[in-house]
């Protein structure tokens, strides 16, 4: 893997902030921080699977960003979706068992959003984290003690193709990825449904607050959410918006040697990504991982549409 920090998802040019006397100014508290919520699906219901039903739906609907749409009629096999994304007590399980050592930790690290003296400038929110891995996901002296239901992260796809197959499944295609999702939401004819109920409440766990220097934390949480916080979409999956992107193992475009990934992070907000909908895609090297990219794995029929 390259050790230059490669163009991360959600990239764009930042609004003035310096003009609004904001730079310096960080509410951004760490992932790791305490959180006041205490919720998730608990151990004994980890690993489950929802039934998705075979059918047809347009993908790519109201594109908003290059690279999305156009909208297309896809039919898609029914299969199987882990009902949430892959925790780090299921990663540990496998990495126990199969004495696997991800990329992060065999090349140097993964990339970690922090606080920056210039957040006007785009690529001073990232940093290359030479300790940062899904062991350490703040980097040095951190740990995983109260996070071992919290999706992994700093996995890349290769790691999570391997986790995968260790578990019987495989990483959903895009299609399959986004079928599911529209499924899942609450209002099929609004796009941002899985986000927020139409007084305002949020669904998911999103950046609140003026990205990326206010974090106000009124979804409960600064960084990652334990698997669960939040209520599940009507296919019963929970956090397939926000909380973390998760990979898919489509090619983002042709000659573009990268893939896709789904659903937002805690790092998208209102006024910036704006990815938390079903059809937004953004991508990323498959050898490469970040604080805010994990995934869950899918069984049964295989779409290549």
């Amino acid at each position: 893997m390259s050790r230059r920090l490669k163009t991360l998802p959600g990239s764009g040019v930042a609004a003035a902030l310096v003009a609004l006397g904001l730079a310096g100014a960080w509410l951004y508290a760490s992932p790791g921080s305490g959180e006041g919520r205490t919720c998730a699906l608990g151990e004994t219901r980890l690993g489950g699977f929802v039934d998705i039903p075979g059918g047809g739906f347009v993908m790519g609907v109201d594109p908003v960003f290059p690279g999305e749409g156009p909208p297309r009629k896809v039919f898609v096999s029914p299969f199987g979706l882990q009902a949430h994304e892959v925790t780090n007590s299921q990663f540990a399980a496998f990495v126990a068992e199969t004495g696997y050592i991800t990329e992060a930790e065999r090349h140097g690290g993964s990339a970690q959003f922090a606080e920056s003296d210039t957040p006007e400038v785009f690529l001073s929110w990232w940093s290359l984290d030479a300790e940062a891995t899904w062991r350490t996901p703040d980097g040095a002296g951190s740990e995983l003690a109260g996070r071992a239901l919290h999706p992994v992260v700093h996995v890349t796809l290769n790691d999570a193709r391997a986790y995968a197959a260790w578990a019987g499944g495989r990483l959903p295609t895009e299609v399959e990825w986004e079928y599911a999702a529209s499924l899942g939401l609450f209002d099929p004819m609004d796009p941002e449904s899985g986000v927020r109920t139409p007084d305002g409440t949020l669904r998911a766990n999103i950046w609140t607050g003026l990205f990326p220097v206010v974090n106000s934390r009124r979804d409960g949480f600064s960084g990652t959410a334990p698997v669960g916080c939040f209520e599940p979409g009507l296919t019963g999956a929970y956090d397939m918006i926000g909380n973390v992107w998760e990979w898919t193992d489509t090619p983002f475009a042709p000659a573009v040697p990268r893939f896709t990934i789904k659903g937002g992070s805690y790092l998208c907000s209102e006024d910036y990504c704006q990815r938390y909908r079903t059809a937004a895609r953004e991508s990323l090297e498959q050898d490469f991982s970040t604080a805010h990219i994990g995934f869950r794995i899918v069984r049964g029929a295989k779409d290549d549409t």
